[in-house]
């Protein structure tokens, strides 16, 4: 695949609870392409989204949102619709990957170990807890750690949870609810069909929720993660099989935790990000850096994947 000049559509921003950091993302990306060469033309989502992306007509569209729906499958198949090559999952898997519950169901029965747990309904918590504490309770289908809380025998939620305490049972009428994993955060990027690196996140303090995600200085990358090899390529090759599993396609982030007291055993998939983040504080840009992948060859590499697979479903 030749590297243009493309005429590259960059679809950032949108309504999620992330669009400001896919407003971020998708920034980063169009002067990327634009600092090759390439030809740009931003989009900032809304719901004149497809007349806008027919009036550009791009060679490609780099799709950079976050969260709902531009990373669960609504915005795909749109621009499946309309005929348009696109950057990243297609619809299928985005529709299995931004919900937890499926993703499960997706990836366990072939050996992928992920945590237990069961949706609930929000207001089922006001009465008792569904898991024994410590547990985890989440939206189904959010990404970034958004509406995550980690409920604990000694927390400030109550026992039962009150009614009227902040939580994300305010906002969602079901919740995923997990057990708690004690232990460290771990990430790995796959690009193509290669998993790159392991990251430890270390939050300066609580856990890593979606404001140590995305503010300078709140959360310490450790890459490459200072882990035992053994785990580091447990996590590498339970990466890439999810992200192959689940059709991904460009560049995904699985994230994991890992009770380091139980070894290997202790090692659990929380979820595989479809889209993952390409501010300046982002893991896969970070991971990519590390092994010699500058940022803009980064986002030309996925550029690439896309027009590639394009090419090969005309011709397959």
């Amino acid at each position: 695949m030749t590297r243009g000049p493309w005429h590259v559509a960059v679809l950032m921003g949108g309504w999620s609870a992330e669009r400001l950091v896919s407003l971020s993302s998708g920034e980063g990306v169009a002067k990327a392409l634009e600092s090759r060469g390439h030809r740009v033309t931003r989009i900032d989502m809304d719901r004149d989204v497809a007349l806008r992306l027919s009036e550009t007509r791009p060679d490609v569209v780099f799709n950079a949102l976050h969260g709902v729906p531009g990373e669960d499958g609504t915005v795909q198949g749109m621009m499946d619709l309309m005929g348009l090559t696109y950057t990243h999952s297609g619809l299928a898997t985005s529709v299995i990957a931004i919900d937890k519950q499926l993703t499960k169901q997706a990836l366990v029965p072939h050996g992928i170990p992920m945590p237990g747990g069961h949706i609930v309904p929000s207001a089922s918590l006001f009465e008792g807890d569904p898991l024994p504490r410590p547990y985890v309770v989440k939206p189904v289908n959010e990404g970034s750690s958004v509406g995550v809380a980690i409920v604990t025998e000694g927390g400030n939620y109550g026992s039962p949870i009150g009614r009227d305490v902040e939580g994300p049972w305010l906002h969602f009428d079901e919740l995923l609810a997990e057990p708690y994993i004690r232990g460290r955060e771990l990430t790995t990027a796959v690009l193509g069909d290669e998993a790159l690196l392991v990251t430890e996140l270390r939050p300066k303090s609580g856990f890593y929720d979606f404001d140590a995600k995305y503010t300078d200085g709140m959360t310490e990358h450790v890459c490459p993660a200072g882990i035992p090899q053994e785990i580091g390529e447990a996590c590498k090759a339970i990466a890439l099989r999810a992200h192959q599993l689940l059709g991904c396609k460009g560049a995904s982030r699985s994230d994991f935790r890992w009770d380091d007291t139980q070894g290997v055993e202790g090692l659990f998939l929380l979820e595989v990000n479809t889209q993952p983040g390409m501010t300046p504080l982002s893991l896969v840009p970070e991971q990519a850096a590390k092994l010699g992948i500058d940022y803009a060859e980064l986002v030309e590499r996925i550029v690439e994947d896309a027009l590639g697979a394009a090419k090969g479903a005309k011709h397959g």
